[in-house]
């Protein structure tokens, strides 16, 4: 009776343990999945024809990555290949963790929106690259002058997390006689408060940091 009583406990005991370990595994099954989700949230941007998508995914080191042509993205970034061959996008920025959307002036914000969000979500969630080899900035820090580096510094320290938060960039294209030349991208590219940005914001912050910096200009 007693051998009885202890295979019944023997054989509950097994099942028990089984069905932890099930719902053990079954819960780490389902949390790696809850972790390795992509998810895409839209912002929209001071420029009205740019919107910013933000993604639970590093894309990038640093800086920024940014395409106005086909031919330009389709050697260096798969993922800005396939959003350019969207009907009604004009340009893509890839940054950290977000992307931004440039329309044309014939697109519909409908379409490309839908399109480009959806076509984000399955390159992440399939795996495939975002960027072809190493970023390469504007200016190269070899050939920069020492007051180009300077200028650089404050661009990446100061200016560049802000704009990147309005889903946009600024890299130095090259200082010359007092005046620092300026790329504006993504959002901030074409942006009504663009020229107020560049000149309250990040002309004030070099002629503060950099005295040789006189005045910035966009090209």
């Amino acid at each position: 009776m007693v051998g009885l009583e202890f295979q019944r406990f023997y054989n509950i005991s097994t099942q028990i343990s089984k069905d932890l370990a099930y719902t053990i595994q079954k819960g780490i099954v389902l949390t790696i999945m809850e972790q390795s989700a992509v998810y895409v949230s839209l912002e929209f941007t001071p420029n009205p024809n740019t919107l910013k998508y933000s993604v639970n995914r590093k894309l990038i080191e640093k800086g920024a990555a940014n395409f106005l042509k086909k031919q330009d993205a389709e050697a260096r970034s798969p993922l800005a290949y396939k959003l350019l061959n969207v009907a009604g996008i004009g340009g893509v920025m890839i940054g950290k963790d977000f992307v931004t959307i440039t329309k044309t002036e014939e697109g519909d914000w409908d379409h490309v929106h839908k399109t480009a969000s959806e076509m984000l979500e399955k390159h992440l969630t399939d795996g495939e690259p975002v960027l072809v080899g190493e970023l390469l900035e504007s200016l190269s820090s070899q050939n920069a002058t020492e007051i180009e580096k300077k200028i650089q510094v404050v661009l990446d320290e100061h200016i560049r997390p802000a704009v990147a938060r309005d889903g946009g960039d600024v890299s130095l294209e090259r200082f010359a006689d007092g005046v620092a030349y300026l790329s504006m991208q993504g959002a901030c590219s074409g942006c009504p408060s663009s020229a107020m940005t560049l000149k309250m914001g990040i002309e004030t912050k070099l002629r503060e940091i950099v005295p040789e910096v006189i005045e910035v200009v966009a090209v």
